[in-house]
């Protein structure tokens, strides 16, 4: 395979850290098929089970565990092909903010002379030690704000 093909796998989350254990067939005797694309890999596993396989022998001849077998599944038939791209790693959402800061901001913006967003970032990295970027900060406000 080309690496050209292997930087945009990895760029779009979908290069397979596991080609060499995909064993099915497709994969072995046709140049469309490609172990190295996950998301092919995954599609075609659970084209497989539906054709009546059991579930484990889909995993091993797929390279993958149960588990994950199952959870791609569930998430195929609730999203779709979209739905089999794996997600991003690493922190989602505000984890940084925690109720005592969104208490601080939200006291801070209900004042009369209310400062910025961006200006209750740096009193926030001031007071808490924590760096958080004014975006983030407004998104939590306003999430905040909708709850109430």
């Amino acid at each position: 395979m080309s690496s050209d093909k292997s930087e945009r796998l990895q760029r779009s989350r979908t290069l397979n850290p596991n080609p060499e254990a995909v064993s099915d067939l497709l994969f072995e005797c046709s140049p469309f098929f490609d172990p190295r694309d996950l998301l092919q890999v995954r599609y075609e596993m659970i084209r497989s089970h539906t054709k009546g396989t059991t579930l484990a022998a889909v995993a091993a001849r797929y390279g993958m565990s149960v588990p994950t077998c199952v959870r791609v599944k569930r998430a195929f038939q609730a999203g779709g092909l979209q739905a089999l791209i794996p997600e991003r790693l690493g922190p989602r959402g505000s984890h940084k903010i925690t109720p005592e800061i969104l208490e601080f901001a939200e006291y801070c913006r209900a004042l009369p002379d209310a400062v910025s967003v961006r200006k209750l970032a740096e009193m926030i990295r001031e007071r808490f030690d924590v760096t958080i970027h004014y975006s983030s900060l407004h998104q939590a406000l306003s999430k905040n704000s909708e709850t109430l």
